[in-house]
């Protein structure tokens, strides 16, 4: 049992024309995965395919982490006007790293665009633009105009949900930075919250030892308790 649980952050590749790639990634992500006890580490996207089976049985736990919008060509929807920072090269990273998370039973976290891809992933589909598909929904894309720790709309919980648990409420307000959204959940899936407007902002898979997807960022809520608990449950997942 490792006192501090090796977690993976996915780190994407950015190309820049007149200087060398980078990998980016939130450095709230990796804060919280500290203040949890937990040891973030980067994972390129541009590793071989071929490396994810032993990088997944190295890792302790993952996390998917936001960013630009799923290529809607991988779940059969369609291109949109509003969609932005498709990024091949991530997609395929994920979609095979995931299945190979899950059947090794390593604790999965998936935020914002990592519920999206998650679903995908299942088998699942996605509102390529929420305010485009659903006219009368709610906003869900308030950054960034607001801050990131804008609490923009109540989530309500599944009650007896491993969710509803560990946040200890059936009701929050939460961040919400996305455009996109989960359309039809795949079926391994369990929806477990849901915007006012009916939007889905969360999912579980029950049978596992640790697999949430959450449409908003805990990671840059860190003074709420209940945050602070979701990335505690997670890293101590990991430890097992």
């Amino acid at each position: 049992m490792p006192d501090q649980p090796l977690i993976a952050l996915i780190a994407t590749r950015q190309t820049h024309p007149k200087r060398a790639p980078t990998y980016e990634i939130q450095q709230a992500y990796l804060d919280a995965i500290l203040t949890a006890g937990g040891l973030p580490m980067l994972l390129p996207t541009s590793l071989p395919l071929t490396a994810l089976p032993e990088l997944v049985n190295r890792f302790d736990g993952f996390v998917l982490s936001g960013g630009g919008d799923v290529d809607p060509a991988l779940y059969g929807g369609r291109a949109n006007a509003n969609m932005h920072a498709i990024n091949a090269e991530r997609d395929a990273f994920e979609l095979a790293l995931i299945p190979l998370v899950l059947a090794a039973d390593k604790p999965l976290l998936a935020i914002c665009r990592g519920v999206q891809v998650l679903n995908v992933a299942l088998g699942g589909s996605l509102y390529e633009d929420i305010a485009s598909a659903l006219p009368a929904a709610q906003r869900h894309d308030w950054y960034p105009n607001y801050p990131r720790d804008y609490l923009a709309h109540t989530v309500e919980v599944e009650p007896g949900s491993r969710l509803a648990r560990i946040l200890g409420t059936r009701k929050l307000r939460t961040n919400s930075l996305h455009h996109q959204a989960i359309r039809q959940p795949a079926p391994a899936l369990e929806v477990v919250a849901h915007a006012e407007d009916g939007v889905i902002e969360a999912v579980e898979l029950p049978e596992k030892r640790f697999a949430i997807g959450v449409q908003w960022h805990p990671e840059c809520l860190p003074e709420d308790p209940a945050m602070q608990r979701l990335f505690s449950e997670f890293v101590n997942a990991a430890r097992e």
